[in-house]
């Protein structure tokens, strides 16, 4: 059977995991990393993902696309202000939903994300040594169908057929493993790199495990408490140095970095100082440096209000769950933004006990993930998931009210079936109108579907009984029904993975990301060769240095020409892997005489590169990756 690959796509950062026997392991990256960086850089037909194009956000922030999960299934409006303070180019979709512009070319962000899952499957197929066509994928209890659509596209788009679509606090809750003794009822707090939810969960010794409430803010994440310390930092800047950096995008990205920076380091220290040299300069070309001490008494102040604010969710879920504090018996804290020393204050304050310390908060999500594809093909067999909706599901009624048939929180699979009527005499059709959120208007909630159940016979109005169903499976898939009584006409409708993307358009990104692919794998290819090349600048560098007595100035001359030649081409961008090996090649032909000419040692280094150049002793050959951005 063909490996399922469990791929956490976070925000800033992913985690891939897999099946071994009955436990769930993370593959590293080609980098040897256990999380990667949700990164892509794109320049003409140049895509770079991860820590490559991480560095580049610097020198060319408006080519680095990070963040993209916040965009996805998202309505351009409901996020345009949040998308001004990106230094990438954005625009509003025809279809409503947010463009990312890149060299005038536009992208989607399920585009955007498909390139990084697509490196993450092909490092995850090289570790596996097989093709990986399936996945189990995790999204935020709180994203609605719409962003819930637009993630399985962006799978789709990477080539792989999404198998289960679950939240990531009752994912997370499975890296709890206590459970297995005895009975327990836990709360997930999940403050990731998107949205903050809260869910409480009850856990029996059988292996059953049902979610009682879910709550959260959508508008709530990580990047909130790296703002607050940006602005922090350019106000102190401006201050001292009369000088406003918010129009340099170069600037901002920096400050961005060193704000992330400093949040974390809190988490371990009392204080930071925030040094970031040549950041700005005078009219008179007179660099300036920010420098700023942010203490941990003035991080908290500064995020007061946001510390405030991961309050309330737990308080809802709490009564929405029918539980007391006292009944929960363990909180475990998901993604890495929990690591602040304040979260676990505020679950002690709420909840009179500190959070369970012994689940990595990193990896909980994508490792529970990869035991649910055990319990999908019933390799697994004592576990049963009893997961709950985190959003109403309503019909609208007469004056435009949003009638709820399936409340948040309710126990999934689900079917509920409710009679209505007409509101006119001898009405013949009706509309039904599908809706998603809280709110009493169904203009004011997220519109799902909107279909029309016709040739209902003439009648006064009421007397009609249209029969109306909403059958929600354990996967997410939501089918409605509506069927006139007198003569069981009926209209369906599936709201499985309606998006914003359309087929054609997926069918196109999947062909644009395999176009990616193969520029990607040119790229490590010109990578690797000027490592190589780097490696046989730096012998003859090294044959220079040390036998820099003995050496002629003749040679001298010849030495210096080798070294410089190389180091060109190394740092030349358009350059192929053929013309770095040829060089190379050339380097080697015309060096290989100094070496046997000035030392036996030299001799020997010869000889070894000849069949696979080793480092002199003490010194590290060359390293894959390594000379990227050198």
């Amino acid at each position: 059977m063909a490996k399922v690959i469990w791929i956490d796509l976070w925000t800033t950062n992913s985690c891939v995991s897999y099946m071994l026997w009955d436990k769930s392991e993370v593959i590293a990256n080609a980098e040897w990393n256990r999380t990667t960086p949700s990164v892509v850089y794109i320049k003409g037909d140049e895509l770079l993902v991860w820590d490559l194009a991480k560095r580049k956000a610097v020198l060319e922030p408006k080519n680095v696309i990070y963040e993209v999960k916040r965009w996805i299934g998202r309505k351009y409006g409901e996020v345009k202000s949040e998308l001004a303070k990106m230094p990438y180019e954005t625009k509003e979709g025809a279809d409503g939903g947010v463009v990312i512009v890149v060299d005038g070319k536009e992208y989607k962000p399920e585009q955007i994300s498909a390139f990084v899952l697509t490196k993450l499957k092909e490092d995850a197929e090289k570790f596996l040594g097989e093709k990986v066509t399936q996945a189990v994928i995790t999204v935020p209890a709180y994203f609605n169908d719409s962003q819930r659509n637009a993630t399985k596209a962006a799978w789709e788009i990477a080539g792989l057929k999404v198998e289960r679509i679950i939240n990531e606090p009752t994912a997370a809750s499975l890296a709890y493993g206590e459970w297995k003794s005895k009975d327990e009822k836990i709360m997930v707090f999940d403050l990731w790199w998107g949205t903050f939810d809260v869910t409480v969960l009850e856990i029996s010794s059988e292996g059953t495990f049902q979610v009682l409430s879910t709550s959260g803010d959508t508008a709530l994440w990580w990047a909130n408490w790296d703002q607050k310390i940006m602005d922090y930092l350019l106000e102190e800047f401006k201050n001292k140095e009369w000088i406003d950096i918010h129009g340099n995008a170069w600037a901002m990205q920096r400050v961005k970095d060193e704000a992330e920076k400093a949040k974390m380091q809190l988490s371990n220290v009392d204080r930071v100082d925030v040094t970031i040299p040549f950041i700005a300069q005078w009219p008179d070309g007179s660099p300036k440096n920010l420098d700023v001490v942010l203490t941990r008494a003035k991080f908290e102040s500064l995020c007061s209000e946001l510390f405030k604010k991961c309050e309330g969710p737990v308080s809802v879920a709490m009564k929405d769950s029918g539980l007391s504090t006292s009944d929960i018996n363990e909180v475990i804290l998901v993604w890495g933004s929990t690591r602040m020393p304040q979260i676990p204050g505020i679950v002690q304050k709420a909840l009179g006990k500190a959070p369970k310390a012994t689940v990595n908060p990193d990896e909980a999500v994508s490792q529970w993930a990869a035991i649910q594809w055990g319990i999908i093909q019933w390799d697994v067999t004592d576990i049963l998931l009893l997961d709950v909706t985190p959003l109403s599901l309503a019909v609208e009624v007469e004056w435009g009210l949003a009638h709820v048939m399936i409340p948040k929180n309710t126990t999934i699979p689900a079917k509920k079936s409710n009679i209505y009527t007409t509101a006119a005499d001898n009405q013949t059709a009706v509309t039904v109108h599908v809706t998603q959120w809280e709110r009493q208007f169904a203009r004011d909630n997220k519109s799902l579907w909107m279909f029309n159940l016709e040739w209902i016979p003439p009648m006064r109005r009421w007397m009609p009984q249209i029969e109306v169903t909403f059958d929600i499976d354990a996967n997410w898939i939501l089918n409605v029904t509506a069927q006139e009584k007198s003569t069981w006409k009926q209209q369906s409708v599936t709201i499985a993975w309606s998006t914003n993307i359309s087929d054609e358009e997926i069918e196109k990104a999947k062909a644009e990301a395999e176009k990616f692919a193969e520029e990607d794998r040119k790229r490590k290819e010109v990578i690797e060769a000027k490592n190589w090349l780097e490696s046989m600048v730096y012998a003859i560098e090294w044959l220079g240095q040390e036998y820099k007595e003995k050496i002629s100035d003749e040679d001298k001359e010849t030495i210096n020409k080798l070294v410089a030649d190389g180091k060109a081409m190394k740092d030349r961008e358009d350059v192929t892997v053929q013309e770095v090996k040829d060089e190379t090649d050339r380097l080697q032909r015309e060096s290989q005489p100094l070496f046997q000419k000035y030392a036996q040692t030299a001799q020997q280094n010869s000889d070894a590169w000849a069949n696979g150049w080793e480092a002199p002793e003490g010194e590290s050959g060359p390293v894959e990756w390594e000379v990227v951005d050198a």
